[in-house]
């Protein structure tokens, strides 16, 4: 089922996600797969649609710089990442407040979380109330979906159409307690940098 992006829809989505369904939405990058990352069942019916295993843990999107707050510690240097760079296209990865499925939640604790710049990313995780999910709308292995159509795969309920979206890349994952950047993407290694002096 594939919606436009109007106020009924992304309630319509967000209803769906309280049932533990997997959604399917437009981000700046990318469509992206939701689901209720408290959930159990939700996140394993998530896994199940992407044909992955649960070892790879997914992000969490939030529609808010400050819910970020809810879900994760956050250091000082998150917070000088937050305030450059949010929204947009930066992932950190922060100890966890309180427990989530193997599917998010990585081993030593930590999730990893970003406040999109996509404006129907964030009136989908403003509607469901917190995080979601975000992963990449695509079976493990193939590319990742540019169109509606293409995110519309087998055990996802809808999909919200954002349109034909460009090639872009994937967000940065950055651990900013460690200074470590994981994946590089559409934000620089340089663009991280420049937060040095103020590290320092």
């Amino acid at each position: 089922m594939i919606l436009p992006v109007d106020a009924a829809s992304i309630a319509a989505a967000a209803e769906a996600l309280r049932r533990g369904e997997v959604v399917a939405y437009p981000t700046e990058t990318v469509y992206g797969l939701g689901a209720d990352p408290r959930s159990p069942e939700a996140v394993d019916r998530l896994f199940q649609v992407k044909g992955r295993a649960q070892d790879q843990p997914v992000l969490l999107i939030i529609a808010e710089p400050e819910d970020f707050e809810r879900i994760v510690v956050v250091s000082d240097a998150a917070r000088r990442c937050i305030d450059a760079f949010w929204p947009g296209p930066l992932t950190l990865v922060l100890p966890a407040k309180g427990a989530f499925p193997s599917g998010v939640q990585a081993p030593d604790g930590t999730v990893a979380v970003r406040c999109p710049a996509c404006p129907a990313a964030r009136a989908l995780a403003r509607a469901f109330g917190g995080p979601i999910t975000s992963t990449s709308a695509n079976r493990a292995g193939a590319p990742p979906a540019l169109r509606a159509a293409d995110a519309a795969l087998d055990g996802v309920f809808c999909v919200l159409d954002g349109g034909e979206l460009p090639p872009s890349a994937p967000s940065t994952v950055y651990a900013p307690d460690r200074d470590e950047i994981l994946r590089e993407g559409a934000l620089s290694a340089e663009a991280l940098r420049r937060l040095e002096p103020q590290r320092q």
